[in-house]
């Protein structure tokens, strides 16, 4: 399903709201309540004019004090009760709103956690944050507030016209035409153009958010190249467009208000004129008019509320429809009903494997490679080549184009993501690590280990011997993205939690580059544990890593343009030779400059 399609699908605001309601009406009960509360309370509102009405023409002109007494308790009790139901309303509806917005969320979450990669690419990750967040809390907003007002405003004004039709039909006739039509007129016109302003508003805190986010991972990046002023600039022009949006979404949504205002007040007049020609004619009374009158801020009441809450409704249904947009993404494709993948021996083969990125720009053509069961294959070429394209493919981040992926003889597109990836372990340049202890973090290789399988795993690869000089060992509580650790100590973090996942196969990308020689010691150290017995693809920028590969791999613009082990590749006296004879010092590559850098292929 297009994306674009999806987006123009989701910016129709009556389907919007239809989705809003479907997931509020999951709230059967509570809405049950509070539609009987609401009605309750409107009939109660409805009830209070009459009764003023009544207390002018028939106790308050007649000096009947007893009657007027009884009356005015009634209005008392009236208001009493229905302010009393009012507030429940309110109370239940806000319980039913809270649910709902966290269903919409769970349902966007869990959809962002279905979508490949791809999407990721494309969108700001702040951005994405703000769709779960302030996209959220608008639509929990709207629903906490308006829902029980718009729906006690409906039945006010359906109660109100029957109320007045009842009494008196021509000033009925005047109320409705004088106070609904212009506020309806007004409603329609202005909502038009806020509306939009309102998408662009949401469209601008998303950019900022996302710049923000952005900004703030890559701290170290900017102080290192002092770009603060730079930043600070981009992050004034992003906040320069979000104001001048919000600016004009809340200029536009405030005249709502006022206008609601002066509709309903001149309604009253017209209501009041015609009013006092038919008391002059003798086909009203005083207390008929009066009566009228409170019918008529009544009828007008829900049109200004309308107009009031628009505000907070135009933004919901903006941030609703950035919301269902997200959620109408087709997640990743799996096979259907897939059986159970068994434990694999790791044989892996690539088939005539072409895959590009973006249309018309092809990154691997035609790639053809075996791996035999316990093998280490390593892969390596320049920069941009497509050596971390084929693990990518391998894992199913990204789907081929055309060809076949096997493991042990079986389509990778015939096993469910879920069962591939867990025969699979991954050991990238920079492990992430997230906000948690030492233990949490290992233990994500594998949800059900033991705490001795973790400090067994830590040991294998020589994290134990470092956790063990921190404050709390294996409790100690690492920072976001484990900035209180090491590169290198990541790195073998990252090792320990593949070895407790125990994958049959492995891939590491550049997991011992940026760090020193005597880490490096250590991480291969840690390798060598991990990949004995286990097929392993490698990606690496030393040559110290890669020379003792059962095969290795050399790859050009997307083609494998060479193959074998060291010794043959050197006796082949290719490119994988004449790259290691350009070599000044071992496991050195010369730059432009005659700067020198660790071997990357």
């Amino acid at each position: 399903m297009a994306f674009g399609a999806e987006k123009r699908r989701a910016a129709n605001p009556r389907q919007t709201l239809g989705r809003l309601w479907q997931y509020l009406g999951r709230q059967r009960a509570a809405l049950a309540i509070t539609v009987t509360l609401v009605v309750v309370s409107s009939l109660l509102n409805t009830l209070t004019p009459f009764l003023m009405g009544q207390a002018i023409d028939r106790y308050m002109l007649r000096h009947d004090l007893a009657g007027l007494s009884r009356t005015v308790l009634l209005l008392l009790g009236a208001y009493v009760v229905s302010s009393i139901f009012t507030w429940l309303q309110t109370f239940v509806m806000a319980a039913a709103s809270q649910r709902t917005v966290r269903a919409i969320r769970r349902d966007l979450f869990e959809r962002m956690q279905h979508l490949p990669l791809k999407f990721f690419d494309g969108h700001s990750h702040g951005d994405l944050m703000s769709r779960l967040t302030n996209d959220v809390e608008s639509v929990n907003v709207v629903l906490s507030d308006s829902v029980t007002q718009i729906t006690s405003g409906i039945l006010t004004m359906v109660g109100t016209a029957i109320a007045m039709f009842w009494i008196q039909p021509i000033l009925a006739v005047v109320s409705i035409v004088s106070v609904a039509l212009p506020s309806l007129v007004a409603n329609k016109v202005i909502a038009k153009v806020t509306r939009e302003a309102f998408r662009t508003q949401q469209k601008s805190l998303g950019a900022l958010n996302g710049l923000v986010e952005e900004t703030i991972t890559g701290q170290r990046t900017v102080k290192a190249f002092h770009r603060e002023e730079r930043v600070m600039v981009a992050f004034d022009e992003a906040n320069a467009a979000y104001r001048a949006g919000a600016t004009r979404a809340q200029s536009f949504s405030g005249f709502i208000g006022p206008m609601m205002n002066l509709t309903g007040n001149l309604g009253l007049a017209f209501v009041a004129g015609a009013g006092g020609l038919l008391c002059v004619n003798g086909m009203a009374t005083v207390g008929l008019i009066a009566s009228f009158m409170g019918y008529a801020r009544q009828f007008s009441w829900p049109l200004m509320t309308v107009g009031n809450l628009l505000n907070g409704i135009l933004s919901a249904l903006a941030g609703a429809e950035r919301v269902f947009e997200t959620i109408d993404l087709e997640p990743e494709l799996d096979a259907p009903d897939a059986p159970a993948l068994a434990p694999v021996r790791g044989e892996v083969v690539f088939e005539d494997v072409t895959f590009s990125y973006v249309a018309d720009k092809t990154v691997l053509r035609n790639v053809d490679l075996r791996a035999e069961p316990g093998q280490t294959v390593a892969l390596i070429g320049p920069t941009g080549a497509g050596k971390t394209t084929i693990v990518n493919l391998l894992t199913r981040f990204y789907e081929i184009d055309s060809g076949r992926i096997l493991i042990d003889g079986r389509d990778i597109l015939e096993i469910s993501k879920s069962d591939l990836r867990r025969q699979l372990g991954v050991v990238l340049q920079d492990t992430y690590l997230f906000a948690g202890t030492i233990r949490e973090n290992l233990r994500y290789g594998r949800l059900d280990a033991t705490d001795e399988e973790i400090v067994e795993a830590a040991t294998l690869a020589n994290v134990d011997q470092f956790v063990h000089h921190l404050p709390h060992g294996y409790d100690t509580v690492l920072t976001e993205r484990g900035s209180n650790l090491s590169h290198g100590q990541r790195q073998m973090m990252g090792i320990a939690r593949a070895i407790l996942a125990n994958p049959r196969i492995l891939i590491l990308d550049e997991a011992t580059s940026s760090v020193d020689t005597r880490t490096e010691r250590h991480i291969q150290e840690a390798m060598l544990t991990l990949m004995h017995g286990r097929t392993s693809f490698v990606i690496a920028h030393r040559l110290s890593t890669i020379r003792e590969a059962d095969q290795i791999i050399v790859i050009q613009a997307g083609t494998i343009i060479e193959r074998g082990n060291h010794a043959s590749l050197l006796e082949q006296g290719g490119y994988y030779a004449s790259m290691l004879a350009s070599i000044p010092v071992a496991g050195m590559l010369p730059l432009r400059g005659g700067r020198q850098a660790a071997l990357d292929f």
